[in-house]
């Protein structure tokens, strides 16, 4: 079975041919630029699926995203008997990710389908990184960054500080949008390839399949989030 790389591609590549990233955005305006995500990745080797949270998805340009990645741009649950669109993550970027998507993603709520991916996510071990973007006044909440070290301590990959990307000012997001550094959020991934997708421990413990090379059990390190 085969599937196009993009609807303007002209070729086509097998299945299970390359690994799959879940490119999931929230309702930042650097949503709007997560194209430029996807062309990176791709370029590193990854099939890309962009997933969007309901405040995310007011951002996107859903039919430029689509012809793109050549897959629909998911925000809802499926319907009961809806097919899945989607082919199965190897891995997940959230990015940018707000702080009521951090926060409730530490507490295990799944009240949106890119929070249910992310908490499945991490029950396969599936590697996954985030990388926030909100206003220096809205980062600077003690659940917050409570979320972000529960996040870290868990072997999410965490790349956010002021050594990564200085929060803007409230009210001046939308101008410093453009400049974000979506290469960090790949750098932190590492190289494309496939990951296990089989729990073979308890849901609290972390002695499960990930994925990762043996030498590297939980993934590279977390990139420092400020105290």
């Amino acid at each position: 079975m085969t599937r196009p790389r993009s609807h303007g591609a002209s070729r086509y590549v097998a299945a299970d041919a390359q690994p799959v990233l879940y490119a999931i955005v929230c309702g930042s305006p650097v949503a709007r630029y997560v194209g430029t995500f996807v062309s990176m990745a791709q370029g590193d080797g990854w099939l890309v699926c962009v997933v969007a949270t309901p405040d995310g998805r007011r951002f996107l340009d859903v039919a430029t995203l689509v012809e793109q990645t050549g897959f629909p741009v998911r925000t809802r649950y499926r319907n009961p008997g809806d097919p899945d669109m989607l082919p199965a993550a190897d891995a997940l970027v959230v990015a940018p990710a707000t702080v009521n998507t951090v926060n409730k993603w530490a507490l295990g709520i799944a009240d949106t389908l890119a929070l249910g991916l992310l908490i499945e996510g991490f029950g396969l071990g599936l590697p996954t990184v985030v990388m926030p973007y909100t206003n220096e006044a809205m980062a600077a909440h003690p659940a917050f960054r409570e979320s972000l070290d529960r996040l870290a301590r868990w072997g999410v990959r965490v790349v956010f500080g002021d050594d990564v990307l200085a929060m803007p000012k409230p009210g001046t997001a939308e101008a410093h949008a453009g400049t974000f550094p979506w290469h960090l959020a790949l750098k932190a991934l590492g190289p494309a390839r496939r990951a296990g997708r089989t729990v073979t421990g308890t849901v609290t413990g972390w002695n499960r399949r990930r994925g990762d090379p043996p030498e590297c059990p939980t993934g590279p390190p977390a990139a420092r989030t400020t105290p």
